[in-house]
């Protein structure tokens, strides 16, 4: 289950973008994923279980930068 959050997350590795449904890698960021940005403008969840196959089973797709294996 997706959990909003309004800060960045601590002890999570993964936080999704509600705006484009990409799945973020934290121990992986990139410039490109603008997670700060993400955060600020309040599209930010975690997921639980802290998962990309949670994520995925909640639609949410890899980020190209920090994951990569896009399908869009």
């Amino acid at each position: 289950m997706a959990i909003s959050v309004n800060g960045r997350p601590i002890n999570k590795q993964y936080l999704g973008n509600t705006n484009t449904t990409e799945v973020h890698g934290l121990d992986n960021e990139k410039t490109q994923c603008q997670i700060d940005k993400l955060i600020s403008y309040g599209y930010a969840v975690v997921f639980n279980p802290d998962t990309v196959a949670q994520a995925r089973s909640e639609g949410y797709d890899n980020c190209h930068f920090c994951i990569g294996g896009s399908t869009r």
